[in-house]
């Protein structure tokens, strides 16, 4: 097939988590010898702020991790994209695309697209921010992808066809990696989020970090001063942005790290765990979660990870797999096995091209270790 993806970044991670499943879907696409063409705004939010903060060598160290990923900039749409959607079979656009392209391309597909098009919904604006979502015309799609059962179901209240399309981890990037030299006891990866977590943060990691007196790290983006003053009253070192691919390094050094869901996947949209626990679990730490609503069955709580009602239970989860090695052993390695037999690109992949119709063998993603 012919695939052409519409998508706010994918060179840049800098506070865009949706550039992870999009690097391993395309890799894996490409894997199975579809042809994919990304393309990305020319001046994205996310990447400017990239080179901004870190200048050229991010990038650079985007493509030396993914030799076999590009991606095509654009200013909107134009005769490129569309000589692009001529020669397509399948389209999909994301939902971080503004709404006039969107309904642009939909209507390319009402005039003369041959082509499957779908809209991939990765976010929680259908529940927070409905009037903005209402501006998205959607009529000339085929229906949705979205990342949860709960989004599936508000798109069509709409009458709107959806899928359910979870994210999942990229296991050639996303495995245990052995032989680091170690660091600490936690390390904690995700941005700050606009005070959808700061207090979920406080409660769930600030606080029994300080209260175990663990040697433990942060990385992320977006961190305003006082939360970086919190972190280091609490003993807790703050790193800064950290390459995605990068992660199972910094993973294999610590001995386990905890998830802090923000708050409207908690509140509004049970059964969405976001990226960070499938890449977790992939790599082979123990994890802790605060407390969200594993919905849809994807995991097993208390096998795969630990679940943490309150500030206290989380203090006791941790201190608890810090003097039980065998126990920490044991969790995450269930929670490894959980994702390689359900949760991989691979996975999501054969997913997608049945949603599409395609009659494929079914692959299962190269585990390597």
């Amino acid at each position: 097939m012919r695939i052409v993806m519409f998508y706010h970044s994918l060179v840049s991670d800098w506070n865009h988590g949706n550039a992870h499943f999009l690097r391993g879907i395309v890799t894996e696409l490409l894997r199975r010898s579809h042809e994919v063409q990304v393309c990305e705004p020319r001046d994205g939010w996310s990447a400017r702020n990239l080179l901004k903060e870190q200048g050229a060598a991010a990038l650079e160290k985007f493509r030396s991790a993914y030799p076999m990923l590009s991606s095509t900039p654009h200013d909107g749409f134009d005769e490129v994209i569309e000589a692009a959607l001529d020669k397509a079979d399948l389209v999909i656009v994301h939902e971080w695309n503004k709404p006039e392209f969107v309904a642009a391309i939909g209507a390319h597909a009402l005039r003369n697209g041959n082509y499957r098009l779908f809209f991939h919904d990765t976010h929680h604006r259908m529940v927070t921010e409905p009037e903005a979502m209402a501006r998205y015309d959607l009529s000339g799609y085929e229906g949705v992808l979205a990342y949860g059962a709960v989004l599936q179901r508000l798109y069509r209240a709409r009458g709107i066809r959806a899928w359910t399309w979870h994210e999942a981890a990229d296991t050639r990037v996303f495995r245990p990696i052995a032989g680091q030299p170690p660091e600490g006891d936690l390390v904690w990866i995700g941005n700050w989020g606009d005070d959808e977590r700061a207090a979920e943060l406080k409660d769930f990691l600030i606080e029994p970090c300080k209260r175990l007196r663990l040697r433990a790290a942060v990385y992320g983006v977006r961190y305003p001063e006082t939360a970086k003053r919190a972190l280091s009253e609490a003993g807790i070192e703050y790193r800064g942005w950290l390459p995605n691919f990068e992660v199972p390094e910094v993973f294999a050094r610590y001995k386990l790290t905890v998830h802090v869901p923000r708050r409207p996947y908690v509140k509004a949209l049970p059964g969405i765990p976001t990226i960070r626990p499938f890449e977790a679990l992939a790599c082979g730490i123990p994890l802790v979660c605060s407390p969200w609503d594993d919905a849809e069955e994807l995991f097993s709580p208390g096998q795969d990870f630990l679940l943490a009602k309150n500030g206290d239970e989380m203090t006791s989860h941790l201190e608890k797999l810090l003097h039980h090695p065998a126990g920490a052993r044991s969790l995450a390695q269930h929670g490894l096995e959980t994702i390689r037999s359900r949760h991989t690109c691979a996975h999501r992949v054969n997913e997608l091209l049945q949603i599409c119709g395609r009659k494929e063998p079914i692959i299962e993603e190269a585990i390597l270790t």
